[in-house]
């Protein structure tokens, strides 16, 4: 079924990672529907629909997937990507963080999983693609709650390849590092020195840059193509060599 291209619902897909998989999956032919929570951007091509949808929500998980259904028929492909943070430590954090950063990091992947897991099982079967983070298995200082919410993603995505493979779903996750987006720039300017920050994070890449939203495109088409139908239950590291790296720096010898 994902062998050809097919529908996919893009969660988050306004801007950066989420906008540039839209995009791709919509040049390979793809029907897309993209969501967050504000009015449709005035940059998002043409051919992509959009749904004004808070994935926190049940009630906006429901109609997101009904509005799928009703421009497509089926959902071949699900990529939850919608994600917010907060710059605190546990003893910083209030239950209004938890709300806002585990309301959409975690239980807003749970709640669009399990609304779309039937809908695929129904047609044949379907993939699942989880925006993990390396925050998900090396804890970047000041973030404990995204970086608790990824982990979630990343056990839920072993889960889900688990439970559902024989019903014909395939679910991974990429895990990217350090992107430039928005969310990486707000990291960058939380910093006491946010210039030093970011020459230093870049200094810890090998392949000597940051990523791109680009780079994270590429990978999840590829996840949806005939190359990897026997890929399932798997955390993709996209990080441009960041966690294989020494941390003792390599220009300082």
């Amino acid at each position: 079924m994902i062998d050809s291209p097919g529908s996919v619902v893009v969660t988050g897909g306004g801007r950066g990672i989420g906008a540039a998989i839209a995009a791709r999956f919509a040049k390979a032919g793809y029907g897309v529907l993209a969501c967050g929570r504000g009015a449709r951007p005035d940059n998002l091509p043409a051919g992509i629909d959009w749904a004004q949808a808070d994935v926190s929500k049940e009630s906006d998980v429901k109609e997101l997937f009904a509005q799928a259904m009703r421009l497509f028929g089926f959902v071949s492909v699900l990529v939850n990507n919608a994600g917010r943070q907060v710059t605190k430590n546990i003893t910083e954090s209030t239950d209004a963080d938890w709300d806002k950063v585990v309301g959409t990091n975690a239980l807003g992947v749970f709640r669009c999983s399990r609304a779309v897991i039937p809908l695929m099982i129904k047609s044949g079967g379907g993939l699942i693609i989880n925006i993990g983070s390396i925050s998900g298995f090396q804890a970047d200082p000041g973030m404990a709650l995204y970086n608790a919410s990824k982990a979630f993603v990343h056990g839920l995505t072993r889960s889900i390849s688990v439970d559902h493979g024989a019903e014909g779903i395939r679910c991974n996750a990429i895990c990217p590092g350090w992107i430039e987006t928005d969310m990486a720039g707000d990291a960058f300017a939380a910093a006491k020195d946010p210039k030093a920050a970011r020459r230093d994070a870049l200094s810890r890449h090998p392949v000597g840059r940051l990523g791109s939203p680009a780079d994270v495109a590429s990978l999840a088409l590829w996840l949806a193509s005939k190359d990897a139908t026997f890929v399932s239950g798997q955390t993709f590291i996209t990080d441009g060599g960041l966690l294989a790296a020494s941390p003792i720096q390599p220009h300082l010898f």
